[in-house]
């Protein structure tokens, strides 16, 4: 397939395939009669592992290591695995700092939404002859 069909289909800009071929983390792309790039459908498997790890976090550097030792074939599989397991670590701990995130989130909303109910609880509480009319209240006083 041609760069653009490859683009198209891997959702990456023509530049950003050429940038990772040129850096390495595609291999090199077969060329056809006019030299134009031609590539495997095989390649947007890889393309999609590779945006799963830059999703996740994974620095071009070690995505680049990963390539090499993957480049390098089936004596590298442990090393391979050693380097993604380091990294799921790195996500794991991640994902707990973005649960308490999200924790303290949900509290600081659910509070707002309290405001509100509380408002107009305080506001049903004060008997009508107490209470003056809208217009005439303090706008700091909510």
């Amino acid at each position: 397939m041609k760069i653009g069909e490859l683009a198209k289909r891997s959702g990456l800009s023509a530049y950003t395939i050429r940038y990772y071929e040129r850096i390495g983390l595609l291999p090199n792309a077969d060329r056809d009669q006019s030299g134009q790039r031609d590539y495997d459908a095989s390649i947007l498997t890889w393309i999609e592992f590779l945006d799963r790890l830059k999703t996740t976090g994974m620095p071009i550097r070690e995505m680049l290591r990963y390539a090499a030792l993957r480049e390098r074939g089936v004596d590298t599989e442990a090393e391979r695995g050693a380097l993604l397991q380091q990294h799921r670590e790195r996500v794991r701990a991640h994902l707990a700092k973005l649960q308490a995130c999200l924790l303290v989130l949900d509290t600081k909303i659910a509070g707002y939404a309290g405001v509100e109910k509380r408002m107009k609880d305080y506001d049903a509480s004060i008997p009508e002859r107490q209470r003056k009319p809208a217009a005439t209240r303090q706008a700091g006083a909510r």
